[in-house]
């Protein structure tokens, strides 16, 4: 987001200005991919500013603290996961559930890797678990209403923890070891089981037979 070239006279040209939305929306990208590839201790708002091509300056204008920030980067990675995840498609079909994911993970790394990092840290750092549990209640309170469509008897809060983990254990073997084929046949797999808990309505009449 910089200029690339040098200006005429040879000076190093100035960042451009971004304007509110707009560079609010880059300053998070660029918290979660320094985070995502450093850890959460890097996160400072010089590596931040570096990562986005801007200036130190607009960061704590855009957050005033580094807390601040990181309570936003996890709301942006909330938003955006569950845009992509298709964790609640809303039409209560096990066909349609969690499809997508291996796609998802594929096209932006950074954004699961981002949590993962956070999981770990509020171990050391237990003034992060609030950020953390808002993220996955987000996460199980999804995952319990497609099931809830899915299933004549509803689903549980045990039910949905075993499901959603199931689903996040996946994302984060695939971020480390890669293959969205292994990812997709788990899927399946998994909405195979959710099938015989007489998904979709009813079993097929004339599988009864």
């Amino acid at each position: 987001m910089t200029e690339s070239a040098e200006t005429p006279s040879g000076r190093t040209p100035r960042k451009k200005r971004m304007n509110y939305g707009e560079g609010r929306e880059a300053l998070l990208n660029a918290a979660v991919r320094v985070v995502a590839r450093g850890g959460l201790r890097k996160l400072t708002y010089r590596a931040v500013a570096e990562e986005a091509g801007t200036t130190h300056g607009l960061v704590v204008h855009h957050f005033g603290s580094r807390d601040a920030l990181i309570e936003e980067a996890v709301a942006h990675a909330i938003r955006t996961s569950l845009n992509t995840s298709a964790l609640e498609p809303g039409t209560g079909k096990v066909a349609d559930f969690s499809a997508g994911v291996s796609e998802m993970v594929a096209a932006d790394p950074d954004i699961q890797a981002f949590q993962y990092e956070l999981l770990l840290e509020a171990r050391r750092r237990p003034e992060l678990l609030p950020h953390l549990r808002a993220l996955y209640d987000e996460y199980f309170d999804a995952t319990g209403r497609e099931l809830s469509r899915m299933l004549p008897d509803g689903a549980g809060r045990p039910l949905t923890r075993l499901v959603f983990a199931a689903l996040d254990g996946l994302v984060l073997h695939q971020l480390v070891f890669g293959g969205p084929e292994t990812t997709d046949a788990a899927i399946e797999e998994l909405r195979t089981l959710l099938r015989l808990l007489d998904a979709d309505g009813r079993a097929d009449p004339q599988s009864a037979d």
